[in-house]
Protein backbone atom coordinates (compact mmCIF):
# COMPACT_ATOMS: atom_id res chain seq x y z
CA UNK A 1 0.00 0.00 0.00
CA UNK A 2 2.76 2.44 0.96
CA UNK A 3 4.75 1.66 -2.18
CA UNK A 4 1.66 2.26 -4.35
CA UNK A 5 1.15 5.64 -2.69
CA UNK A 6 4.78 6.59 -3.34
CA UNK A 7 4.44 5.59 -7.01
CA UNK A 8 1.22 7.61 -7.36
CA UNK A 9 2.83 10.68 -5.76
CA UNK A 10 5.91 10.31 -7.99
CA UNK A 11 3.78 10.06 -11.13
CA UNK A 12 1.71 13.07 -10.07
CA UNK A 13 4.87 15.09 -9.40
CA UNK A 14 6.29 14.12 -12.80
CA UNK A 15 3.06 15.22 -14.46
CA UNK A 16 3.10 18.57 -12.65
CA UNK A 17 6.75 19.21 -13.53
CA UNK A 18 6.12 18.03 -17.08
CA UNK A 19 3.27 20.50 -17.45
CA UNK A 20 5.42 23.31 -16.04
CA UNK A 21 8.20 22.50 -18.51
CA UNK A 22 5.64 22.33 -21.32
CA UNK A 23 3.92 25.61 -20.45
CA UNK A 24 6.78 27.84 -19.28
CA UNK A 25 9.77 28.67 -21.48
CA UNK A 26 12.95 28.33 -19.36
CA UNK A 27 14.71 30.90 -21.55
CA UNK A 28 12.47 33.71 -20.41
CA UNK A 29 11.41 32.69 -16.91
CA UNK A 30 12.99 33.31 -13.53
CA UNK A 31 11.27 30.11 -12.34
CA UNK A 32 14.12 27.99 -13.74
CA UNK A 33 17.67 28.18 -12.35
CA UNK A 34 20.51 29.30 -14.56
CA UNK A 35 23.64 27.17 -14.90
CA UNK A 36 26.06 28.04 -12.12
CA UNK A 37 29.06 26.71 -14.06
CA UNK A 38 28.20 28.88 -17.08
CA UNK A 39 27.66 31.93 -14.87
CA UNK A 40 31.01 31.47 -13.11
CA UNK A 41 33.22 30.42 -16.01
CA UNK A 42 31.51 31.44 -19.24
CA UNK A 43 31.78 27.84 -20.46
CA UNK A 44 28.87 25.45 -21.00
CA UNK A 45 28.62 22.37 -18.81
CA UNK A 46 27.48 19.04 -20.32
CA UNK A 47 23.93 19.74 -19.14
CA UNK A 48 23.64 23.34 -20.37
CA UNK A 49 20.54 23.76 -22.50
CA UNK A 50 18.77 20.71 -21.04
CA UNK A 51 15.89 22.72 -19.59
CA UNK A 52 15.26 24.45 -22.90
CA UNK A 53 15.67 21.14 -24.76
CA UNK A 54 13.07 19.44 -22.56
CA UNK A 55 10.72 22.38 -23.12
CA UNK A 56 11.24 22.12 -26.89
CA UNK A 57 10.69 18.34 -26.85
CA UNK A 58 7.48 18.67 -24.86
CA UNK A 59 6.31 21.17 -27.45
CA UNK A 60 7.19 18.82 -30.31
CA UNK A 61 10.25 20.68 -31.61
CA UNK A 62 12.88 17.94 -31.84
CA UNK A 63 15.33 19.92 -34.01
CA UNK A 64 15.47 22.83 -31.57
CA UNK A 65 15.81 20.43 -28.65
CA UNK A 66 18.78 18.78 -30.38
CA UNK A 67 20.38 22.19 -30.94
CA UNK A 68 20.00 23.12 -27.27
CA UNK A 69 21.64 19.91 -26.00
CA UNK A 70 22.38 16.97 -28.29
CA UNK A 71 23.80 14.95 -25.39
CA UNK A 72 20.31 14.81 -23.92
CA UNK A 73 19.31 12.41 -26.72
CA UNK A 74 21.96 9.94 -25.54
CA UNK A 75 21.81 10.52 -21.80
CA UNK A 76 18.07 10.38 -21.12
CA UNK A 77 17.38 7.02 -22.81
CA UNK A 78 20.49 5.55 -21.20
CA UNK A 79 19.51 6.82 -17.73
CA UNK A 80 15.93 5.57 -18.14
CA UNK A 81 17.19 2.16 -19.25
CA UNK A 82 19.54 1.97 -16.26
CA UNK A 83 16.73 2.99 -13.89
CA UNK A 84 14.51 0.30 -15.36
CA UNK A 85 17.30 -2.27 -14.93
CA UNK A 86 17.68 -1.14 -11.33
CA UNK A 87 13.99 -1.81 -10.67
CA UNK A 88 14.40 -5.26 -12.23
CA UNK A 89 17.67 -6.03 -10.44
CA UNK A 90 16.23 -8.87 -8.34
CA UNK A 91 13.94 -10.32 -11.03
CA UNK A 92 16.39 -10.02 -13.91
CA UNK A 93 19.97 -9.75 -12.62
CA UNK A 94 21.41 -10.49 -16.08
CA UNK A 95 19.83 -7.32 -17.52
CA UNK A 96 21.32 -5.28 -14.70
CA UNK A 97 24.74 -6.89 -15.16
CA UNK A 98 24.71 -6.25 -18.91
CA UNK A 99 23.92 -2.55 -18.47
CA UNK A 100 26.39 -1.89 -15.65
CA UNK A 101 29.78 -3.28 -16.69
CA UNK A 102 32.66 -0.94 -15.95
CA UNK A 103 33.50 -0.53 -19.62
CA UNK A 104 30.07 0.99 -20.37
CA UNK A 105 30.23 3.31 -17.38
CA UNK A 106 33.71 4.49 -18.42
CA UNK A 107 32.57 4.85 -22.04
CA UNK A 108 29.65 7.01 -20.97
CA UNK A 109 32.00 9.17 -18.89
CA UNK A 110 34.32 9.60 -21.90
CA UNK A 111 31.34 10.55 -24.11
CA UNK A 112 30.15 13.16 -21.59
CA UNK A 113 33.64 14.64 -21.22
CA UNK A 114 34.13 14.73 -25.01
CA UNK A 115 30.76 16.45 -25.39
CA UNK A 116 31.75 18.98 -22.73
CA UNK A 117 35.02 19.82 -24.46
CA UNK A 118 33.69 19.82 -28.04
CA UNK A 119 30.68 22.00 -27.30
CA UNK A 120 32.94 24.66 -25.80
CA UNK A 121 35.64 24.42 -28.49
CA UNK A 122 33.16 24.65 -31.37
CA UNK A 123 30.60 26.78 -29.47
CA UNK A 124 27.74 24.28 -29.92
Amino acid sequence: MRRTLIVIIAIAALMVFGFIYYAVDPSSSALFPQCGFLSLTGYKCPGCGSQRAIHALLNGDVVTAFRYNAMLFIAVPWILLCLFAETQRVRNPRLYARLHPSVLIWLFLVIVLAWWLLRNIFNW
